[in-house]
């Protein structure tokens, strides 16, 4: 049942990304073989200019692994990877760095430095993690949020995330997006806290008249399938066709991403919006497409405002 399709850099993000000026990027405990070729993807591509943070001597050596000349990039040596974070955070703090890349560290060190208010870097609205996911190179994506970031968001979270990727949605060309509030079930059931949540999302989102069409609970068949809908009766603008997936929780957004993932070899690009800059935060299983698609994400989300 496991895909052996080859995952693919969807052109949508590149040609959209490529319409951008190179912007720097901090390579967070860069100096392991596949963050490497991800970032010399990303500059070959004229997307990037990286500063690599970690251990000096790792990274040159990397590099000289796989090739690749980086005497011309600055490389800021930090041996101890928990402290690579809070260079990075300092580097957006003082916009030295547009986009922050994670290498090899865990996500949770990342952003927690990242998180910190000392170094400026949250906007108006909750920092969420945004997958754009698509299986071939012309793909139109389906969008799914947050199953990374916010656990279990709760409603006012949900209108954070909610106003993230609208606006994530617009840069990437989709001007009112379709978005389904993700629930088990099209019906508001008292045992169901989800499908409650999605209806009250939906009031709540109808108020403040974002640019989007929203709808839920929909349970994911009738969120993506038109046939499915039709033959449960339910018609909203939403219903069968949604751009974008808002999950209950991490969980349903976490496995929902992997199944496509591994059983369809969608190309997932990842990436944190909401802040002063976006946050590439990928497995560390993942392949250099996938790191090379979020890289791509990252500069498209950027708000160029900040530059």
């Amino acid at each position: 049942m496991l895909s052996n399709k080859e995952i693919v850099c969807p052109n949508n993000l590149l040609e959209l990304a490529h319409k951008k000026k190179v912007v720097k990027a901090a390579i967070v405990n860069a100096g392991l073989p596949l963050p490497m070729i991800s970032v010399q993807d990303a500059v070959n591509q004229n997307l990037i200019e990286p500063i690599f943070i970690g251990d000096k001597k790792e990274i040159f050596k990397c590099a000289e692994q796989i090739k690749w000349d980086i005497s011309k990039y600055e490389v800021i040596n930090e041996p101890v990877e928990n402290n690579t974070a809070s260079v990075a955070a300092k580097l957006a703090s003082s916009d030295k760095i547009q986009i922050i890349v994670k290498g090899h560290i865990h996500t949770d060190i990342l952003m927690k430095e990242v998180l910190k208010r000392e170094y400026n870097l949250l906007g108006k609205t909750r920092l969420s993690h945004i997958w754009h996911m698509t299986t071939t190179k012309t793909d139109n994506p389906l969008i799914i949020t947050d199953g990374a970031l916010n656990v279990l968001p709760n409603l006012k979270t949900k209108m954070h995330i909610l106003k993230n990727v609208i606006n994530f949605s617009n840069r990437i060309g989709i001007r009112r997006p379709k978005i389904s509030i993700l629930s088990a079930t099209e019906e508001v059931l008292d045992s169901v806290q989800s499908s409650i949540d999605a209806k009250e999302l939906t009031d709540l989102a109808k108020k403040e008249n974002l640019n989007a069409d929203i709808f839920g609970p929909l349970a994911f068949d009738n969120s993506v399938s038109k046939k499915s809908a039709t033959i449960k009766g339910i018609k909203n603008a939403v219903a069968g066709q949604a751009d974008v997936i808002l999950v209950p929780n991490v969980e349903a957004g976490n496995a929902l991403v992997k199944i496509m993932i591994y059983f369809m070899g969608a190309c997932a690009a990842g990436v944190v919006v909401g802040g002063k800059v976006p946050v590439v935060i990928t497995s560390r299983s993942d392949d250099a497409p996938t790191r090379l698609a979020s890289i791509a994400a990252a500069v498209v989300a950027l708000n160029w405002l900040f530059i």
